[in-house]
């Protein structure tokens, strides 16, 4: 490896501790030696700024300066290469990181050129950290197609010469957030004659898991961006006449254009907000670049460049509907969506009309199920629609509609109300007429959405998990909470900030109207269950990481019960209760009178009135059944993985739970042995936990709730 001379790394950095370690750790670990790294705080947090202190003080490569207000990314730069005495300089974004040989293989290959760039991969994990082996990608040579480089408009992994910045006086600009580089990058290509191009130097760049609390630049809101973009296209337009510089520009503008600026006017206001600027942008465009489009856009650009406002949202408005039809062709659930969005959406709301759905209509259940019976009580006179993938029995016999139907949109878009226990579909539309109760359907133990570092759900993508979720709960006005300890976590991990409904579950209700030998007798009779008997629940969760492909998830059932029908089972029956992802594996035939299969039963608060000992893992199912206050058994055979790796915990199960935690069979069965003394022995605790996470239910949860929407 040759010495070239000093590369001057500059990591401009803003409130990104949770990468930062990684980071500086990858550029100090190049292999690449002669290295100074010039740390810019942009007036970060605490946190953050005590990890730069600590590595400056360690490393005597390391320089940090720190601004006492936020003065954006392209300030950073600009003042990190003022500060640089290196030959060369690279620019590091500081939640990003590099394999150890990147600056090597760089140096390697500038030679006498000006500027040399790597390949840039994105990565959502640190697992993207790969040893990327040498002479498997051949030198490529950018000339006179040397813009295609600024595919990502960055100028991340460009290793450039100190002296040709100087000489070509490149610089960020100060007063733009997002595409400060263009300002930099545009008149560095116009400058220099040839780049090399080094497949095999990656720099990974990183898309954050979080892009609601902690977006990356190229992760926040749209409507931040248009204005930037157009006012940088405009700049620089103006500033620049080299042909091929031009081109570039216009091309961008143009597929700018295509796929941000008409997606962000779907909302009729935000054309009058950046009209003006559009109209003077479209002036600037070379019209001839314009003929290699469809006609639609040909048109658009045309009636801007015109400068009428009026004709142009007559334009945009037909061009839109076009767009719909065409994509509604394309199959019979598209033409759905495009009946749904274009004639459904613009019918007058009914205000007696109430949607109801549960588990995406899986089932008639849970505390969709008792609000529902407790309004056809009590509010008689209005009408309800039950969202069903099969037909049902349901009392006051409502309308069905098969869920994703036409008729489903047809009353989604009808309904005044609507009240579900889950997530309705990404495309639903919510008016503002339209109210949304959210029941949800459990107290939390695993972290749920906003609070997950990673989803590890087969064919999930993290950043769009949360942003879906994100949107979701943006549409909920009331949200049911059981507990003040949930309450807590929903507005957090749901960015839930309207009115949450702190009731207590309505599915709950029937722990404490219907807990008797009466009821109890009825359900067992009604389910084949012998009356004599007592029993045992199993309700175990699914594993987020066990899959055959997306969708179909697998569940190896750990617990022996032929072993514990040779034990128990004179005295006892089992039901199992499986998730509905595993809910189909389950074969007990071989247990007949033993073992029930119970997995598709509508109501499990009826298979809690009956069971005498709750088996779970980490289901919130433990969380309902504690308000009987019966023994509860954790079989968490895999506890490490869960905890750990998968999803995580709100708390320490061990210290909270008010039952052991179990790690085989055996000892499960010998906690069903002695349960009489497991019930002595966790008798205090379970009355904390109960007090913690109960006490506000009493058999009326459903009446408060419907109190308070209606």
């Amino acid at each position: 490896m040759i010495d070239r001379g000093k590369i001057s790394v500059i990591i401009p950095v803003h409130n990104t501790e949770v990468f930062l370690n990684q980071c500086i750790a990858s550029v100090l670990n190049q292999t690449y030696k002669n290295i100074e790294i010039i740390l810019i705080n942009d007036n970060s947090n605490h946190e953050c700024k005590k990890i730069l202190e600590k590595f400056a003080k360690d490393h005597d490569n390391i320089q940090l300066f720190q601004f006492d207000e936020q003065k954006g990314v392209g300030a950073a730069r600009n003042y990190g290469v003022h500060k640089a005495t290196g030959k060369y300089i690279y620019f590091v974004d500081s939640d990003d990181y590099l394999p150890e040989r990147t600056l090597e293989i760089l140096m390697d290959n500038i030679k006498d050129f000006d500027m040399i760039r790597g390949s840039i991969k994105t990565t959502h994990f640190d697992r993207g950290m790969a040893v990327i082996l040498p002479g498997l990608f051949n030198t490529k040579m950018y000339n006179e197609n040397k813009y295609n480089l600024l595919k990502s408009k960055s100028v991340l992994n460009f290793l450039i010469k100190k002296e040709f910045i100087e000489k070509h006086h490149l610089s960020f600009s100060e007063n733009h957030t997002f595409y400060s580089d263009l300002f930099f990058m545009v008149p560095a290509l116009i400058n220099v004659h040839q780049i090399p191009y080094i497949k095999e130097a990656v720099y990974f760049r990183r898309l954050r898991n979080d892009p609601i609390r902690n977006p990356s630049l190229s992760q926040m809101d749209k409507s931040l961006k248009v204005g930037e973009f157009l006012d940088i296209y405009k700049q620089l337009k103006r500033n620049y006449s080299d042909d091929l510089a031009g081109a570039y520009l216009d091309k961008e503008f143009l597929n700018y254009y295509r796929k941000t600026i008409v997606s962000y006017l779907k909302e009729p206001e935000n054309i009058d907000s950046i009209f003006d600027s559009l109209h003077e942008a479209t002036t600037l465009l070379n019209k001839g670049v314009i003929n290699n489009y469809d006609y639609v856009l040909k048109k658009e650009i045309n009636t801007l460049y015109n400068g009428n406002k009026g004709s142009y949202k007559r334009v945009d408005k037909r061009h839109r509907f076009l767009r719909e039809l065409k994509q509604g062709l394309r199959s019979k659930t598209k033409f759905k969506l495009f009946i749904y969005k274009c004639f459904f959406t613009k019918l007058p709301i009914k205000e007696d009309l109430v949607l109801l759905e549960s588990f995406q209509g899986r089932s008639y259940s849970d505390s969709t199920k008792y609000i529902y019976e407790y309004m056809l009580e009590h509010y008689p006179n209005k009408k309800y629609v039950w969202s069903m993938n099969e037909k049902r029995e349901i009392p006051g016999n409502p309308k069905q509609v098969k869920r994703l139907s036409l008729s489903y949109y047809y009353y989604l878009a009808k309904s005044k109300y609507w009240i579900s226990n889950s997530r309705m579909p990404n495309h639903v539309i919510k008016r503002k007429e339209n109210i949304y109760l959210q029941t949800w359907h459990g107290t939390p133990l695993k972290r749920l959405a906003g609070d997950m570092e990673e989803v590890h759900m087969p064919g999930t993508n993290s950043v769009k998990y949360k942003r879906n979720f994100f949107n979701e709960t943006q549409k909920w006005d009331y949200l049911v909470s059981p507990n003040a300890y949930s309450s807590e976590i929903f507005k957090r991990a749901f960015w839930f900030d309207k009115k949450m409904i702190e009731s207590g579950y309505p599915r709950n209700d029937i722990l404490y109207t219907r807990n008797d030998e009466e009821n109890i007798t009825k359900i067992k009779k009604e389910l084949g269950i012998p009356v004599e008997k007592k029993v045992i629940l199993y309700a175990p969760t699914w594993r987020d990481d066990e899959y055959y492909e997306k969708g179909k998830y697998k569940f190896s059932l750990k617990l022996d019960l032929d072993k514990m029908r040779d034990k128990f089972g004179d005295e006892y029956v089992i039901i199992l209760r499986m998730h509905y992802f595993v809910a189909s594996q389950m074969d007990v035939s071989h247990l007949e009178g033993f073992a029930y299969d119970l997995s598709s039963y509508s109501d499990i608060g009826e298979l809690y009135l009956i069971s005498d000992i709750l088996i779970t893992d980490y289901s919130s199912v433990f969380f309902d059944y504690a308000h009987l206050k019966r023994p509860i058994l954790f079989f968490t055979y895999d506890i490490d993985k869960y905890r750990d790796s998968l999803r995580g915990f709100y708390f320490d199960m061990e210290k909270e739970v008010p039952g052991p935690l179990l790690t085989t069979s055996n000892e499960v069965l010998q906690s069903i042995e002695n349960i009489n003394e497991i019930s002595l022995d966790y008798k205090e605790k379970y009355e904390g936990f109960y007090e913690k996470f109960c006490s506000w239910d009493d058999g009326n949860a459903s009446k408060k709730v419907i109190d308070e929407v209606f």
